[in-house]
């Protein structure tokens, strides 16, 4: 890679001379790993939570046997409540929500700011919740919760 001799603090390995840096280079070297998704901001996490959260609300829609199909998402049938007992899953719940407008808190009034969207800015948003029983508890579980554990 060099032309000329010359002194410097950094090594070059042969690897480096033939192949470059970067992703130039082969995979042999055993501290090259891909770390992508590291460093992965908050928000495109989230975003990447819902893309798997509609795909997966999506297909289960679409499944011939519900069962089925949450045992091979690994979605637990049974869980331990808090206090002990085994909770059931019982119900799996989809809704569908569509934010129409935005209100927050005006300066110096009571009152909220109210913000309707135009109608291109409204989009459908699913959401969907399993519910689990005990004979002495209930918990309603949102798919994007069981996701992050999944997928953390």
């Amino acid at each position: 890679m060099h032309d000329s001799p010359h002194t410097h603090t950094h090594n070059h390995s042969q690897e480096d001379e033939l192949y470059g840096f970067g992703h130039n280079h082969t995979h042999s070297r055993t501290d090259h790993l891909h770390s992508h998704m590291k460093g992965q901001s908050e928000s495109d996490r989230i975003k990447e939570l819902q893309v798997l959260a509609t795909s997966f609300i999506d297909s289960f829609r679409d499944a011939k046997d519900k069962n089925s199909y949450l045992r091979l998402a690994n979605i637990p049938f049974q869980k331990e409540g808090k206090d002990g007992l085994t909770m059931n899953l019982v119900d799996a719940k989809i809704t569908a929500n569509w934010q129409i407008g935005t209100a927050s808190p005006a300066f110096a009034s009571r009152e909220l700011v109210y913000m309707p969207f135009p109608g291109e800015m409204i989009n459908e948003r699913e959401t969907m919740t399993f519910t689990y029983v005990s004979l002495t508890a209930r918990e309603d579980v949102d798919l994007l919760t069981l996701l992050k554990e999944y997928t953390a």
